[in-house]
């Protein structure tokens, strides 16, 4: 059975850092795409970044240099690390996996969802 559960989330100040956690099992983490989206209220979902199995991290021009995903293939598990946050960044943040090759960027590349967290950004 495939899961990927988030952990992490909640309510933090303009300036402030979150730290996101997805873990996975059922799968052969060391070949997934794992790839971190979010949802704000009234918006589509949007890509943030992802960790392809193979290669460098890609992120979203929204987000660069202030996030950063890692992964920990020992572990099974993908963070992404979120500073100098803005209310902008108020969402509901998901991480998503594929077992593919490349830098899949589009919601439908993905076969495999976790659960939502909610990030919230005060002003």
């Amino acid at each position: 059975q495939v899961q990927l559960l988030v952990s992490g989330g909640g309510l933090v100040e303009a300036g402030g850092s979150l730290r996101l956690s997805c873990a996975t099992s059922g799968l052969t983490f060391s070949l997934l795409a794992m790839g971190w989206f979010r949802q704000a209220p009234g918006e589509e979902r949007e890509f943030v970044g992802v960790s392809p199995w193979r290669g460098s991290t890609f992120y979203a021009d929204s987000v660069k240099g202030r996030f950063t995903i890692s992964r920990d293939n020992a572990k099974n598990t993908v963070t992404l690390q979120m500073n100098s946050l803005n209310p902008d960044d108020t969402a509901v943040y998901y991480c998503a996996a594929v077992l593919r090759s490349g830098v899949p960027v589009r919601e439908s590349e993905y076969i495999y969802w976790g659960r939502g967290t909610q990030v919230t950004v005060s002003s």
